[in-house]
């Protein structure tokens, strides 16, 4: 069984530790406690983490937000995953700070990454968590936002989200999107 990841973010230095990264952030915690390493690729930064079984490609698409489907779609092809093995982790400003939603469909909801994978699988039915980062925002701020960096209160509040997240991927993987979202939604 061949599982898919993908980490919504956008590459460069100037983009970390932001709301937008937080699929970056999260397989970078992934990757870093199972003692394996992202190497550049195309289309993305890729690692392979094997877990109970289950052969789960890692990938950031380095092709910026708005190209995410790009990425994927190349992934998905190159080693043969079908959609339902597949899972998109991005952030959301309609959630409050820190919950998580895992849904099997829906719209782009106006965030770019979404959009291009909507797109490009010509789709909106396909797996995805969604991680809250809150709306503390003004009307025409939300690009600063999303795009701004996590505060240290923040940042202490997340730590155990993304612990969470990696529990939903592991679950994902090993249970099913049924028997995972009814595990951890509302968690």
């Amino acid at each position: 069984m061949k599982y898919l990841i993908v980490g919504l973010g956008n590459i460069g230095e100037e983009y970390q530790n932001t709301r937008h990264n937080i699929g970056f952030m999260i397989l970078d915690d992934l990757v870093k406690s199972s003692n394996i390493f992202f190497t550049a690729n195309k289309l993305a930064s890729t690692s392979e983490y094997k877990f109970k079984g289950r052969a789960i490609l890692l990938i950031k698409p380095s092709t910026y937000m708005n190209l995410s489907g790009k990425a994927l779609n190349y992934w998905m092809q190159a080693e043969k995953i079908p959609l339902e093995n597949v899972l998109i982790i991005t952030d959301d400003i309609a959630l409050p700070l820190g919950s998580l939603r895992l849904k099997t469909k829906g719209s782009d909801g106006g965030h770019n990454g979404l959009k291009s994978i909507n797109e490009t699988l010509g789709t909106e039915e396909y797996a995805r968590l969604r991680i809250g980062v809150g709306s503390d925002f003004s009307k025409g701020k939300q690009v600063d936002y999303v795009l701004g960096k996590w505060t240290a209160e923040e940042t202490t509040l997340l730590a155990p989200r993304i612990a969470l997240s990696i529990d939903i991927i592991k679950a994902f993987t090993t249970i099913g999107l049924q028997r995972t979202m009814n595990t951890y939604n509302n968690k």
